[in-house]
């Protein structure tokens, strides 16, 4: 059986911002990654003005991350448009470009990254590898990101959950004219899209759909597209400049809103593995930076033991953010709230910037202080 002080599961934002902080404090941890090669996952792209300063904390050069500058956000529901500035400059990256780019720095500060290891299940002190290795740990920092880890799996949400879907599309010159430097709100019922324009030239859309919605299309996502392109003129006439595209990421009841407010002994939830923020308030990657920055600290200064104070102080810090976002998009799922949007946009252009700061979680401590103050 194998052995390590730290082991974190998963190599996006979460996992590898947490081997960069403990790398700095001399702890060279273990990150599993299931996948052999750094891709695309199901995310929207988004990093805000505070992600962006979070990341040069961490190392990571602005000038090389590069990403597609965005400035403002547009929303579009039942034929009506509303614009406003955001608050701060913000990029569209892939997170082929960021994750690499992240794992880079936590592997050149010394960090052992092993990639195309599947986890089978986990529990305190210990994973079980696909293959049937065991890997003891004191400390075990789950930041699998929307996907589950049997032995640990957040609760399934009832009712009629929320689905999402990623894809890619290829550079196309009207399709980037039409985006330009916004980042795009598609609202229809049973969900939103998510539009913007990524370091590469490609766009990435990303969608929140309710499992009823996709059911209506058969279950099958590209009809659902030809569907919302008869009721959405905006995203209509993007689809029509689309260039090629891949097929769609997807992955199944994302229980939106949940935070996990205790953890078992040693077990350190990270990103959506301890709190899922609605996708349309861009603040996924903020999040699983911040809480791997504030797990790091937390237990180079008290240990493993009391991994339970750490996520409820971090379950406070994401309360604001994740409540806000709930609200924004459970009224942006209803007949009156729908259109309200794009009105309340335009003729309040100040009110997307309140709610944009509102849904952003602090900054994280640079420090090892556990209480989550800078």
């Amino acid at each position: 059986m194998r052995r390590t002080a730290a082991l974190i599961a998963g190599g996006g934002p979460a996992g590898a911002a947490t081997a960069i902080m403990l790398a700095r404090a001399g702890h060279a941890a273990l990150v599993i990654e299931r996948h052999r090669e750094t891709g695309d996952a199901l995310c929207g792209g988004f990093l805000s003005w505070r992600t962006r300063d979070t990341l040069d904390r961490l190392g990571i050069d602005r000038t090389t991350l590069s990403g597609h500058a965005i400035a403002r956000v547009r929303v579009f529901a039942n034929g009506r448009t509303g614009e406003a500035r955001l608050p701060g400059e913000a990029i569209g990256v892939s997170r082929r470009r960021l994750d690499g780019m992240l794992l880079a720095r936590a592997e050149a500060m010394g960090g052992a990254i092993e990639r195309g290891v599947a986890i089978r299940s986990a529990a305190p002190g210990s994973v079980e590898l696909a293959d049937g290795a065991t890997i003891a740990c004191e400390a075990l920092f789950l930041a699998t990101g929307k996907h589950d880890c049997r032995g640990l799996a957040r609760p399934r949400p009832q009712g009629d959950p929320a689905l999402g879907l990623r894809r890619r599309i290829a550079p196309a010159p009207q399709l980037s004219r039409l985006v330009g430097d916004a980042i795009e709100l598609h609202l229809f019922r049973g969900g939103y899209a998510g539009l913007l324009l990524q370091e590469d030239g490609s766009a990435n859309l990303c969608m929140a759909v309710r499992k009823s919605r996709l059911a209506e299309a058969g279950g099958d996502p590209e009809r659902l597209m030809v569907m919302l392109a008869a009721e959405s003129p905006a995203l209509a006439e993007r689809l029509a400049h689309a260039g090629g595209t891949a097929a769609f990421d997807a992955i199944g009841s994302v229980p939106y809103g949940w935070r996990a407010r205790d953890t078992e002994p040693g077990i350190f939830r990270l990103g959506d593995q301890a709190a899922v923020i609605p996708s349309l308030a861009g603040e996924g990657v903020g999040i699983a930076l911040t809480s791997g920055m504030m797990a790091a600290a937390h237990w180079l200064r008290e240990g493993a033991a009391n991994s339970a104070d750490f996520q409820r102080i971090l379950a406070t810090r994401t309360a604001r953010p994740v409540r806000i976002a709930g609200l924004v998009a459970a009224a942006a799922d209803t007949r009156i709230g729908r259109p309200a949007g794009p009105i309340a946009i335009a003729v309040m252009p100040g009110l997307a910037a309140l709610l944009a700061y509102a849904t952003r979680i602090a900054a994280a401590p640079l420090t090892a202080r556990a209480d989550g103050t800078r």
